[in-house]
């Protein structure tokens, strides 16, 4: 049903990107068993480690860190990403099964929780935060003190340690909605990430990812790149007093594959992919992209 209405309402067509960097390199190389960390290479083995430490030093202004690198704009995406899927158990109809994954912060879960809830009256639906980084989590389990969600005689969320690259902690054919925010793209195997997501989704379950991406118009992107490289690591060294983590993360936007090649890589894992499938969001700095486990 949920599979049904995403197929319908998809609009994707028409939408145009550019290629402005190449993606020969956002994969693990085997033979020299190595990955990037942003523009740096590094042994495979050590970038999980590296991009923990990351968001250990941004978890506790992780909201500032997504304000700067957006001017604020990624607060209006994922209310859109929220609201393009529109899920919560229909009346009569059996609660869903949702899993935010890279969701620490947990404003994804709340939002889904909440649309559900005020749109279809839906208080069942239950949904798993899953997170590597443990201090990420720490700071949603802070957040969700504070939401209507914590005063629920049976708590519907719940903050789960887990690589998202594996998710062995979630069984097969389990979830019916996973979602993922600006979380992929740190991934040091995305491909495995994507494997995983269509093994826990059920059949009819719906992948959906909101990520930075290729901003589609060439003088756009020349300012965009300007502001990213100069400004961005600058605030980062002015409000969190740590210019090394979001120089990492700017260059991290630009090592992921264009909206084009990460639809391919989404097919390529077993998902259905509507039209050319993705939106793009603020002509490309960031996209939506849905997939569907038939």
């Amino acid at each position: 049903m949920i599979a049904q209405k995403i197929i319908k309402s998809a609009s994707f067509g028409g939408m145009r990107t550019i290629r402005m960097f190449s993606n020969s390199s956002f994969a693990s190389d085997e033979k020299q068993q190595t990955t990037h960390f942003g523009f740096k290479q590094v042994p495979v083995d050590s970038k999980e480690h590296l991009v923990g430490n990351v968001f250990s030093s941004v978890a506790s202004n992780y909201d500032i860190m997504n304000d700067v690198m957006s001017l604020g704009v990624h607060r209006l995406w994922k209310d859109h990403f929220i609201k393009k899927l529109d899920v919560g158990a229909r009346p009569g109809g059996e609660p869903l099964e949702f899993l935010d994954v890279a969701g620490g912060t947990g404003d994804i879960a709340f939002g889904l929780l909440d649309n559900a809830l005020s749109k279809y009256s839906d208080n069942k639906s239950k949904i798993i935060v899953a997170d590597i980084n443990q201090d990420m989590l720490n700071e949603g389990k802070k957040r969700f003190l504070n939401t209507k969600f914590a005063y629920e005689s049976n708590s519907r969320i719940e903050f789960l340690q887990q690589n998202g690259q594996v998710l062995d902690k979630i069984p097969d054919n389990s979830k019916d909605v996973y979602t993922i925010a600006f979380g992929i793209r740190n991934f040091t195997d995305i491909q495995a990430g994507l494997n995983a997501a269509y093994r826990v989704l059920k059949p009819g379950g719906i992948f959906a990812c909101l990520e930075f991406s290729k901003v589609n118009n060439p003088i756009l992107d020349s300012i965009y790149s300007n502001y990213s490289f100069t400004f961005l690591p600058l605030m980062g060294q002015l409000i969190a007093n740590d210019r090394e983590s979001y120089q990492y993360l700017v260059e991290s936007i630009k090592k992921f594959p264009s909206q084009d090649k990460f639809a391919s890589m989404i097919r390529e894992a077993g998902f259905y992919v509507p039209g050319v499938g993705y939106e793009n969001l603020s002509f490309g700095i960031a996209a939506i992209h849905i997939g569907v486990k038939l």
